[in-house]
């Protein structure tokens, strides 16, 4: 009988390091802050309405950080 190869889970590309670099991480907390006291404001340049979820300061935060051109994944599709 010929020998099978197994594939090792070691073979699998991994990726290194963090998914988020610390000036994204900063800029989420500081969106969440600002969401916790009601401040957090959405739209160009923070004229439009108040932010009403936790899902949305995070993406406000990560948009800025993606703007100063912080380590940030890709938009998903959705």
């Amino acid at each position: 009988m010929p020998a099978t190869k197994k594939k090792s889970s070691s073979s699998k590309k991994r990726s290194t390091g963090r998914k988020y670099g610390p000036k994204a991480q900063a800029d989420v907390k500081k969106e969440m802050h600002d969401f916790k006291r009601g401040k957090a404001r959405s739209g160009p340049g923070g004229k439009g309405g108040k932010v009403k979820s936790r899902k949305q300061a995070i993406a406000i935060g990560l948009s800025k950080a993606r703007k100063e051109g912080a380590k940030v994944p890709n938009k998903r599709a959705a």
